[in-house]
């Protein structure tokens, strides 16, 4: 097991009246860190129940940062127990503190803003969460949460603290200590040219992108082209016959929010479509949601950015 006292790398989070150190296994590597500000942040305050999660708004300087532990065996448990004593330690409440099917499972996951893979790996059967606040829930003065998964090698953890007093013009997270790592495996948003190259991305990072796909501005309407995504999608779950899998949409942040979920589950349920109609893929082993805006990869302030935001993804399930 990781030790916790031996080699720890401190984080210095905030640089307001609310600053709070998190102490990391020496283990830890920083994959990315994001950081905007004004901003604001929607920190989840209850599990994902008829449609929705409640949440917590606050508005300030937003710190956003992922980290990779080689840790074999550990649960997402294990590692956030001292995490979540810190933040106790540091005055901070505890409002949400819920593990994969607790939380809303699938349907949680792809609500909260998560970094994009490979720099942040979820399991979507094994993760815990944690929302603490500092201050009334009504106005917060700070807000940190928490995600934590793991693999069968290692874990993945995603911090973001929201804090209304940090200053725009200074960082809001900086690393006090912290080692260098080799560069992360490319992400799996490119186009997997081949079933053994999709294959091996869905295992790898439980989803991949479906690159290419054609759809009428506005519309769910597929277009009639042949699309090598889902020509290698359906030999993955052909030669796989356990495979089960969610086909989620996306899109940018033109438009109100139930509006792009509308269009984002309509478009995943045209692919669904198309893959069972052409494809002769079983029903029961493809389901079709829609996130929105909830889930981008880039930055929809460019036309690049918000051109890969609308995409559709295909995301490993349980067997059944």
């Amino acid at each position: 097991m990781i030790g916790w006292r031996a080699g720890l790398i401190w984080l210095l989070l905030a640089g307001g009246a609310n600053a709070l150190e998190l102490s990391l296994p020496a283990a830890a590597r920083q994959t990315v860190s994001r950081d905007t500000g004004p901003d604001s942040y929607l920190a989840p305050i209850s599990a994902y129940e008829d449609g929705g999660f409640a949440s917590v708004k606050i508005e300030g300087a937003i710190a956003r940062s992922a980290w990779r532990l080689e840790a074999p065996g550990l649960t997402p448990l294990q590692i956030m127990r001292p995490l979540r004593t810190q933040l106790e330690n540091a005055d901070y409440r505890i409002v949400l503190d819920c593990s994969a099917t607790v939380c809303g499972g699938f349907d949680f996951r792809f609500a909260i803003e998560t970094l994009p893979a490979p720099n942040m790996y979820v399991d979507l059967r094994q993760y815990q969460f944690v929302t603490a606040v500092k201050g009334s829930l009504q106005a917060p003065d700070a807000v940190v949460t928490l995600l934590i998964s793991t693999t069968d090698t290692s874990a993945y953890l995603q911090i973001v603290q929201a804090d209304t007093q940090a200053g725009a013009a200074s960082p809001v997270a900086s690393v006090v200590a912290q080692d260098t790592q080799p560069a992360a495996p490319a992400a799996p948003d490119a186009p997997a040219q081949s079933p053994s190259k999709m294959a091996s991305a869905l295992e790898e990072f439980g989803h991949v992108v479906l690159a290419a796909l054609d759809f009428d501005t506005g519309t769910a309407a597929l277009g009639q082209g042949e699309f090598d995504a889902l020509v290698n999608l359906a030999a993955v779950l052909k030669d796989q016959p356990e495979l089960r899998i969610a086909l989620v949409g996306h899109t940018d942040t033109v438009g109100g929010l139930q509006g792009n979920i509308t269009l984002s589950k309509n478009r995943a349920a045209a692919v669904r479509q198309r893959l069972i109609a052409v494809h002769g893929i079983a029903a029961d082993r493809i389901d079709a949601q829609g996130m929105g805006y909830l889930s981008p990869i880039a930055s929809n302030q460019t036309e690049a950015g918000r051109d890969a935001n609308r995409r559709v993804e295909a995301v490993l399930l349980p067997a059944s």
